[in-house]
């Protein structure tokens, strides 16, 4: 709701640059999309590897796997 509200705003008191964002959004998702996959693709390869290296110890101290909160 306050997203709306302040395209609103921007139409009411600056139209050129809401209309101008309104066009070139999709064109800007659309060209950082690869980097978005590339970092999906990063962060699983970095998770197995965190798994691959933990897994002994986590073998012969018996505790639970606590996963890491990505922010």
């Amino acid at each position: 709701m306050l997203t709306f509200l302040v395209w609103i705003f921007l139409f009411i008191f600056c139209w050129p640059l809401a209309l101008l964002a309104l066009i070139l959004y999709p064109i800007i998702w659309l060209l950082l999309l690869p980097f978005r996959i590339l970092g999906v693709a990063v962060s699983g390869i970095l998770e197995l590897i965190y798994g691959i290296i933990t897994l002994p110890i986590r073998i012969f101290t018996g505790s639970p796997h606590r996963h890491r909160t990505s922010g």
